[in-house]
Parts: C-alpha cells; sequence; structure tokens
C-alpha cells in the first residue's frame, strides 16, 4: 500500500508563491520510473491537470499556468513538488498530487488579499 501526503497549502495573497510538496511512503521502491503530476479543483469545477512530469523526464503545464508553475521531484526522498509563484485568485483550488496510480487527499491553496 502506498501513501502520498501532500503540504505546503496555506492563504497566500495574490503575486506570492507558495511550495507543494508531496511526498510517498509505502509500498514503494522508486517514483524515479514513474509519471506523475499536480491536479486541481476549485468549486464547482472538474478536476484538472496543472502540470506533468513524465518518466521520461519531459514536463507538461496548464497553459494557465505555464511560466509561473515549476514542477519538480526528488527521487530520493520519494517527493514530488510543485513550485507556484505570481499566483492569481484563479488559482484558488484544492490540489492533489498523482504519481503513478496513487493520489493523495489533497491540499487547500487559497489566493486572496
Amino acid at each position: 500500500q502506498v501513501q502520498l501526503v501532500e503540504s505546503g497549502g496555506g492563504l497566500v495573497q495574490p503575486g506570492g508563491s507558495l511550495r507543494l510538496s508531496c511526498e510517498a511512503s509505502g509500498s514503494i521502491f522508486s517514483i524515479s520510473a514513474m509519471s506523475m503530476g499536480w491536479y486541481r479543483q476549485a468549486p464547482g469545477k472538474e478536476r484538472e491537470l496543472v502540470a506533468a512530469l513524465t518518466s521520461a523526464g519531459t514536463t507538461n503545464y496548464a497553459d494557465s499556468v505555464k511560466g509561473r508553475f515549476t514542477i519538480s521531484k526528488d527521487n530520493a526522498r520519494s517527493t514530488v513538488s510543485l513550485q507556484m509563484n505570481s499566483l492569481k485568485p484563479e488559482d484558488t483550488a484544492v490540489y492533489y498530487c498523482n504519481i503513478h496510480r496513487w493520489w493523495g487527499r489533497g491540499t487547500q491553496v487559497t489566493v486572496s488579499s
């Protein structure tokens, strides 16, 4: 069994930054060859892909976050992170971590003045 635990969410003013982290634990040997991503779901909206990191090492971003968000991983720590800069109110959502077929429970990000 594998658990993903997100951290780093919170309340931030527009233009601010947050760094989300997701640590995998349990019956997992290594995340190095796995695809992973961050998704978000705002109230009344469907869950959407924010950023993805493929097993080949390529990254993909939603158009709305390109140039502002960066996904990265630390294989040794079984962690995937999302650096979010220049945050906007429309970035407000619950952010979910996904590694292979596993999902975290989500962390709330609120961008408001």
